[in-house]
């Protein structure tokens, strides 16, 4: 007598701010804010483009500052997103039936964001979408764990899978930014990039997929709950 096993089910993980919700009103005002608190300029549009997906910590390495003025500008940052820039906020149109799809298909689900665990939590909390995700993984405040790739490897583990080993699970990384494409890259896990978010078209290069909407995004998960 033979014992029949089913696969494990295939495995979407998603970014969060320029993915599932549009964040910018609210981390740009609190970048000021933090900017404001270390006595430095606002950046050009063309670095305020920039600054939603990377960590906010490599954000201000990036501008020059030195360690001290870049924890000053963390803690500046913190303070004012965790009082309300996390509220400034809202869920891109469409993106609540994907992660009802992918639930309705037996997907697991998960958040994988550079943003901190516990402020990408309350904002799903707040849009009810935790009700769609097995998992939500962040940064860790104090920074330890900050580049998409580590996130990446957190949230895999979270759901059972060894980053790297996949044992042929099939597993997708949606995001809108190059460091989703590479995170993903560097597990073997291929990405899809959104359209609608806050990336260059450039940095779909290398991703596996791209879509402009949510309707074809629906239509990749589909495709891979087959």
């Amino acid at each position: 007598m033979t014992t029949e096993h089913s696969a494990p089910a295939p495995i979407v993980l998603f970014d969060l701010d320029g993915t599932i919700t549009d964040s910018a009103p609210g981390i740009h005002r609190t970048f000021r804010h933090a900017l404001a608190a270390v006595d430095r300029p606002v950046p050009g549009d063309d670095v305020l483009a920039t600054i939603i997906g990377p960590p906010m910590r490599d954000t201000f390495v990036r501008l020059g500052f030195d360690p001290p003025t870049a924890e000053r500008a963390i803690t500046a940052y913190t303070e004012r997103y965790d009082e309300q820039g996390w509220a400034e906020n809202s869920v891109y149109p469409g993106m609540r039936d994907v992660l009802r799809t992918a639930r309705e298909l037996g997907l697991r689900t998960a958040v994988a964001t550079s943003k901190a665990e516990p402020f990408a939590a309350r904002i799903l909390e707040h849009f009810d979408l935790t009700q769609y995700l097995d998992f939500v993984g962040g940064a860790t405040l104090d920074g330890s764990r900050r580049a998409k790739s580590d996130v990446i490897a957190h949230s895999l583990r979270a759901l059972g899978v060894n980053p790297g080993e996949h044992d042929g699970v099939p597993i997708v990384m949606v995001g809108d930014r190059e460091h989703d494409v590479e995170g993903a890259a560097l597990w073997g896990v291929k990405a899809v990039f959104v359209a609608w978010g806050y990336g260059a078209p450039a940095e779909a290069e290398h991703a596996w997929r791209t879509v402009a909407t949510t309707g074809e995004l629906e239509e990749v998960l589909r495709e891979l709950a087959r």
